[in-house]
């Protein structure tokens, strides 16, 4: 998960910020990868809805991945469902960096890379009701008690995720941190347009590879808790895109 910024951003009220104003090393390689490669892949941050179906070059199930690391989750899956296309969300430029050399290697065409703050990102540029899925994989967990308010998945954000879901579509989130999966699991039970698509912690599902990290906790003994939660089923009428803009007013 992201730990710093380098992109511009205004804090608001009830705005979460998960990470820290600090730049990691970026090495040679990871830098001219991201020169060379942000122009063909990379997405502006903009204060204004993105054409994803232009954005790609076709239309298919879009999936948001907030905080992809150094990349090699995100690009196995994209390798792996190629009919999808993924768009991950980091501010951490060796990630960004390091990504933009796996596309390169592996010839992706479904992956394209915003480096932003996610929360704008969400607010500003995708649309409500357009993704099929999210990944939110090993988000910081911020272990100190006083720090669980900058905790990413909280209530405020977990509304706005639902409501740029359309229905039917996934959020996906683990965690090796089993009190920040207790949080995780209350929070997402909580929002009303989401349904657990298990009665507690889902089986980590096919399309989540296991980085080594994880295997080696998981040698240790370590746990590691998957949670799938599915946006409901629209009844009735519609919600306009107007009515569901208006549960960005939180944010704003």
């Amino acid at each position: 998960m992201d730990t710093a910024q380098t992109g511009a951003g205004v804090d608001r009220p009830g705005h979460i910020r998960s990470f820290v104003r600090r730049q990691g090393r970026v090495s040679a390689a990871q830098q001219r990868y991201r020169d060379e490669m942000m122009g063909r892949i990379g997405v502006p941050y903009v204060a204004a809805r993105v054409d994803l179906d232009a954005l790609f070059g076709r239309s298919a199930p879009q999936i948001l991945e907030i905080g992809f690391g150094m990349g090699e989750t995100s690009a196995a899956i994209a390798a792996g469902h190629p009919d999808n296309d993924y768009l991950g969300i980091e501010v951490h430029t060796p990630g960004v960096g390091s990504l933009c050399k796996l596309v390169a290697e592996m010839g992706l065409g479904n992956q394209r890379i915003i480096q932003h703050d996610a929360v704008e990102v969400l607010r500003e540029m995708i649309a409500p009701a357009t993704l099929a899925g999210i990944h939110i994989f090993f988000p910081d967990p911020w272990p100190k008690k006083r720090h669980h308010k900058r905790r990413l998945l909280q209530p405020a954000l977990v509304s706005l995720l639902a409501s740029r879901l359309r229905p039917g579509g996934y959020l996906h989130s683990a965690t090796d941190w089993q009190d920040y999966a207790q949080q995780m699991l209350a929070v997402l039970s909580s929002e009303a347009l989401l349904e657990n698509t298990a009665p507690g912690y889902a089986p980590r599902p096919a399309h989540r590879p296991q980085t080594k990290f994880e295997q080696r906790g998981l040698r240790l003994g370590h746990g590691v808790w998957d949670l799938v939660f599915r946006r409901r089923p629209t009844s009735g009428q519609p919600r306009s895109l107007e009515a569901e803009d208006d549960r960005q007013d939180q944010f704003t």
